[in-house]
């Protein structure tokens, strides 16, 4: 590597290697042979100081006359890289340099070279990113490669320095944080430590400060826990893992890669020692703390951030905060907590200015909106710069013809309406539909008399509470919201403005604004569809809410349904999940279609993310972080309710449907009311409150059952005795015992209980206990599949628990490395959560070569690719390129726990189509060879198997069948016989040996090749060779026989055809030759007999004579093969080829030669040594752990000494 850079000491800590008039070559002390006490210091030293001489211990330095002044040009991790460059500046600058006089000229001179050099090398790069890197981070990432053996796709993220606690000693060193992997490494005086960890292993992270590990890190894996201490800053480190192991855990639940944004901005000056990687998570960090402070969508992205005041008319002062800048939005927080936030979209904003200045207004901006509201922002450092920025995002952003103020027009006139209904036919979504223009409640209680009542009044008191809010703090999006907002919030939101408030405040009201037609578009695409979401939206269209009068009959029903259908078919991810259905109710009653549909994207996406997926993690997370905050506030009675095991039971109801399911719906809708204005710290809070209220009578219950009652029936009893709406029944279990019925509770009661125990809970605490719970929970999940998938493979394989534990650990390791090290097909396409367990997992045939050569029994040296690729062909059912793990065991147990005749049925199966692909051939004329082969042989295999077919029908039985056949015709089938003939036909036929194909000469010679490379490296390798061509030569001439029967066989054929003759039954399965006829009584067997006799072969007969005996024993003595058939590179010494009378020369094969399995397996049968090579189980728990030590071989391999790697290049 070319680096031209200053050294003042060239003699410290290096040893010259030969003088020379320009330039020195240096090696670093300790490294290389020997080095002693000073080597170990060295080493030491440049591993804590973090010295770029333990990745490059050679270099070059540029010296000129008598100057104490060194260049460093050139360095190099071994002593062939350096050596290179040594030689390139020999031929190239030595000749040159030496006409130049001056020393300033020749140092000139050579430093510009050099920089010539690295641009040179820098444009050729492929990735721009590892030009912004710093130099010292470059040297950073190749040292982590060279030092853990990981490929150029595992990037660096940062790195830091850190004492890493091996048992009680600290071992000082650097802790090398990447994309997928957690590394450490330490050299101490002799002592080398090194650690590499994968996040997708990582159970728990935790900053903790004990006595023995004073503000350390403790990272958990399955088996061990690692502490990690005396970090420069503590909390940066903590802050990058806890992004990275949420990476990895995003991985495991979607397996979704990571992806660089390579959008980023470039930064003004190149930052030592931070990756551009780096600085992308630090501003998605960025970008998920404020789409989450102001509910925006995820594809926001900031820009930048200043601190401002802004004045708020309605308290008549300046508010200090801070102003946030995205492509779509401009936003305001306040420093002092809910005093004051904004949110204005760009598409609503009319006018960017800059006002005058003054000592009391320093900078100030204008901001105009279209629904004439004015907002002013002062002492903004860069004003200038951040109106240009505005006006930059007001460029790109689309004008909206009409603002969402506008109301909607209710009233058309009827020429209006009769053609928007013929534009509207056929369509299932349109503006004309009653449930596009109002919420379903609004529909049904337009026709009723007006209620004068206190109930009424109060609702008409808050209706004018919130009319003057509006007037005073604004309407719509560009609301100011503040406590006073909140306060409104918790006193009620009036019926007729709830659909309003909710979409203001989930941010479902900007994506609606953003995408006007989508939902339509959307209904039109989905519905028709069927899918599994589609049937479980139909099954629970009816149990949505039936008690309500709305979703008794088909306009709700059909609105639930349309909306349901869209929002699984945009998101298909998560699809339709059980509770889905009773939250969007809800939402359809305040609501139209649209603002429901995006009130459930904000829901699922944004506010409850993860709650609806196929395995609910989001709500388990959540249900974790609920035992941690009883166990935190509520330490009595979580120690009881464990024991019981409550917790876990009733939570998960509570917060997948926000209380709807198990509290009466005018109650409930209230806590939908603060969860949408203050998220999911509100539905916490209250959950913690109902604990809290019988806790006196949980800690008294004795099992679960009665625990279960006590909170069920406090739920029940929850009323809003404010509501003006008609009594819903609940038609959750009243669970009342006794005469004396429960007190009810005030819910406005209920919620301010809430915020005065636990209204000290914070969203960032909760965020923070997220993190740690999702940990926990994912990584549960993946130990539940693999014990699934372990229990259903226990029957259909002879492996081991423990073993099949083990392989389904490497089957996904394989599968999550082409996550990030990336593969021919994405991790997505090769991951379906839909699918069982067993199936989900799926690796293409890169990765299934890899398993195979590490795993099977089966070690066929260079042939190993080959058989591998065809046995993934024979195992990939559905040909979709992909194995999943089933496939994967069911191949790997044939092969180490199958009996001689399993192994050998594979081992034939994989040298015919389809396991041999054409692509295999070795010339265009052996394709064309193949491809006939393969149709002969399929013709003459059909052939034999309707001859065998045949051969059981004799000639006396066939007129009898006959009249059988003629009988039953006549006989009325009744429907229980049709039933039963088609359980047969569905029924999965198992495989016998006579169902395999016969096999061609080709393909023949091919098993042959694999038998010797097979036998290559076994202790008895010289006995199976002369086994094995053994019975080779005995199968050559079986063949040859078949071959003489198939051609009697056409020309029999040929002359039947000829005569016009009628079909008949033979009672042999191949005719005899033409001018033939068997005598009476003449068997199969001595057909056979005789046409070996012919063929002056070798017959199975026991009528031979003694000199054929004779004959047979001194050939039998040697390897018989057939010379010019079987053309292996591995044959024995002792081998005699022998020409058999119609031999082909070349690689010219015989179409007419076949053999099938049954005369395969008789033949290997015959030799001992086949046998028991066969019949020999294998050992797998050696090869697991012989892969799972490949990663240390490899890294131990990529450190090899340097005077290693010069002895072997030498």
């Amino acid at each position: 590597m070319w680096t031209p850079e200053e050294v003042l000491l060239a003699g410290a800590l290096w040893v010259s290697s030969g003088p020379h008039p320009f330039f020195i070559l240096q090696r670093r002390q300790g490294h290389g042979r020997g080095g002693g006490l000073s080597g170990l210091l060295v080493g030491t030293l440049d591993v804590v100081l973090d010295s770029s001489a333990r990745v490059a211990p050679y270099r070059i330095l540029l010296q000129t006359g008598d100057s104490q002044i060194y260049w460093n040009i050139a360095c190099g991790s071994s002593r062939k890289e350096i050596t290179e460059h040594w030689d390139w500046l020999e031929t190239n600058l030595l000749q040159t340099i030496s006409i130049f006089d001056n020393d300033e000229d020749i140092t000139t001179f050579v430093k510009g070279k050099i920089s010539g050099i690295i641009a040179e090398e820098n444009r050729l790069k492929p990735g721009k990113e590892q030009e912004e890197d710093s130099g010292k981070f470059r040297e950073a990432e190749l040292k982590m490669r060279k030092l853990f053996g990981m490929p150029e796709e595992e990037k660096l993220v940062n790195y830091y320095s850190c004492s890493y606690w091996k048992g009680r000693v600290p071992r000082q060193g650097w802790l090398y944080l990447s994309v997928n992997h957690l590394c450490f490494y330490s050299f101490l005086l002799g002592k080398e430590v090194t650690l590499v960890m994968a996040w997708t292993d990582v159970t728990q992270l935790e900053k903790n400060a004990t006595l023995l590990f004073p503000e350390s890190i403790r990272v958990s894996t399955r088996d061990t826990e690692h502490f990690f201490s005396v970090f420069l800053n503590i909390n940066d480190t903590f802050k990058l893992m806890e992004q990275l192991a949420n990476i990895a855990m995003r991985q495991l639940l979607d397996n979704e890669a990571f992806e660089a944004d390579l959008s980023l901005p470039k930064p003004t000056k190149t930052l030592k020692n931070v990756s551009v990687l780096k600085r992308d998570l630090d501003a998605r960090a960025k970008n998920e703390r404020y789409r989450a402070m102001f509910r925006l969508t995820h594809d926001e992205r900031l820009d930048g951030h200043t601190d401002c005041t802004l004045w708020t008319p309605f308290a008549k002062m300046h508010v200090v905060g801070q102003l946030y800048i995205s492509n779509n939005y401009i936003c305001f927080n306040s420093k002092e907590e809910d005093l004051c936030q904004l949110i204005i979209p760009l598409r609503e904003v009319s006018i960017v200015e800059k006002a005058d200045s003054s000592s009391v207004l320093p900078c100030p901006v204008s901001i105009s909106t279209k629904n004439k509201m004015n907002f002013l922002f002062a002492n903004l450092k860069d004003r200038d710069f951040l109106v240009q920025r505005i006006s930059d995002f007001l460029q790109r952003t689309p004008d909206s013809s009409c603002s969402e103020t506008t109301p909607l027009i209710g009233h058309l006139a009827s020429s209006n309406v009769a053609s928007s209904e013929s534009v509207h036919r056929g369509r299932h979504y349109h503006p004309s539909l009653s449930t596009a223009k109002h919420g379903l409640l609004q529909l049904y209680h337009r026709d009723a008399p007006e209620d004068l009542g206190p109930k009424a009044m109060k609702e008409k008191m808050k209706e004018e509470a919130w009319n003057i809010h509006f007037s005073e703090f604004g309407r719509g999006v560009c609301m100011y919201r503040t406590s006073r907002t909140r306060e409104l919030v918790l006193n009620g939101i009036p019926e007729c403005l709830r659909g309003e408030l909710w979409l203001l405040f989930s941010g479902a009201q900007n994506e609606m604004a953003s995408h006007p037609g989508y939902y339509g578009e959307l209904v039109e695409q989905a519905m028709g569809l069927c899918s599994l979401a589609t049937e479980e939206i139909e099954r629970d269209l009816h149990r949505s809410m039936p008690e309500h009068r709305a979703f008794q009959n088909e306009m709700g029903i059909a609105a639930l349904r349309r909306v349901l259908t869209a929002y699984a078919h945009r998101n298909p991810g998560i699809g339709y999940c059980q509770a889905m259905n009773i939250v969007t109710s809800v939402l359809l009653l305040y609501c139209t279609e649209e603002e429901s549909f995006w009130l459930l994207v904000a829901l699922c996406e944004r506010m409850l993310p993860d709650y609806y997926n196929t395995r609910v993690v989001g709500a388990l997370v959540d249900q974790g972080v609920f035992e941690d905050l009883t166990r935190e506030f509520l330490p009595l009675l979580y120690e009881h309710m464990q024991d019981l095991g409550v917790i876990s039971t009733i939570s998960l109801s509570w917060f997948l449907t926000l209380f709807l399911s198990v509290m009466p719906f005018n109650s409930a809708v209230l806590l939908v009311d603060c969860f949408f204005c203050e998220g999911i710290k509100v539905i916490f809070q209250v959950a913690l409150t109902v604990l809290h209220d019988n806790m006196d009578a949980l800690l008294s219950c004795s099992d679960e059952g009665e625990a279960m009652t006590i909170l069920g029936r406090y739920l029940d009893n929850v009323v809003n005795k404010q509501t003006v709406a008609p009594p819903i029944p609940h038609l959750h279990a009243l669970l009342t015992s006794g005469d004396e019925p429960p007190p009810e509770i005030d819910v406005f009661d209920l919620i301010k209980s809430s915020y005065e125990r636990f209204g000290s809970l914070h969203s960032d605490v909760i965020e923070q206990m997220r993190f740690k719970q999702r940990l926990k929970v994912i990584q549960s999940l993946e130990d539940t599949a693999k014990r699934s998938v372990v229990r259903a493979m226990m029957t259909e394989s002879a492996f081991t628990i423990e073993e099949l534990e083990e392989l389904y650990c490497l089957f996904k390791s394989k599968h999550m490395t082409s996550c990030y090290w990336g593969s021919c097909s994405s991790a997505a396409e090769r991951h379906d959560p839909s699918l069982p367990y067993l199936e989900q997992y799926r690796i293409d045939p890169i990765q299934f070569t890899q398993l195979f050569t590490a795993l099977a029994p089966w070690v066929c040296g260079g042939h190993t690719a080959t058989l591998s690729a065809r046995l993934f062909r024979l195992l990939d059912q559905n040909q979709d390129g992909l194995v999943n793990f089933k496939e994967f065991i069911t191949g790997l147990s044939g092969m180490y726990h199958g009996d001689m005749t399993e192994k050998l049925k594979l081992l034939f199966k994989l040298h015919l189509p389809p396991a041999v692909c054409p692509e295999e051939a070795e010339s265009a004329l052996e394709a064309t060879q193949f491809f006939t082969e393969d149709e002969l042989g399929e013709r003459s295999f059909l052939s034999d198997h309707d001859a065998l077919q045949q051969q059981e029908v004799t000639p006396g039985e066939e007129g009898k069948d006959v009249g059988e056949d003629s009988e039953e015709k006549k006989e009325v089938k009744d429907y229980k016989y049709y039933l039963r003939m088609w359980a047969k036909e569905n029924e999965p036929k198992k495989e016998t040996i006579k169902d395999l194909p016969r096999m061609n000469q080709e393909q023949f010679i091919d098993l042959c090749k694999t038998f010797y490379n097979m036998f290559s490296e076994d202790p008895l390798e010289q006995q199976l060779y002369h086994s094995i061509a053994t019975v080779a030569s005995l199968l050559l001439r079986i063949g040859e026989v078949g071959k003489k029967f198939n051609n009697g066989s056409k020309k029999s054929e040929t002359a039947a055809a000829a005569a016009s003759a009628p079909p008949s039954f033979s009672a042999s399965p191949l005719p005899p030759q033409e001018g033939e006829q068997p005598a009476d009584g003449e068997s199969y067997d001595a057909q056979v007999c005789r046409a070996l006799a012919e063929a002056q072969l070798e017959t199975p007969a026991p009528q031979t004579s003694d000199e054929e005996t004779k004959d047979d024993a001194s050939v039998s003595s040697y390897s018989v093969v057939s010379a010019g058939s079987l053309q292996c590179e591995d044959i024995a010494e002792d081998t005699v080829l022998v020409g058999g009378s119609e031999q082909r020369q070349g690689s010219v094969l015989d179409v007419d030669w076949s053999i099938t399995f049954e005369q395969v397996l008789a033949s290997m049968l015959t030799e001992p040594p086949l046998v028991d090579y066969f019949e020999k189980k294998g050992d797998i728990a050696a090869k697991i752990a012989a892969c799972k030590a490949q990663r240390a071989v490899e890294r131990q391999m990529s450190s090899t000494s340097d005077h290693e790697l010069s002895q072997h290049s030498s």
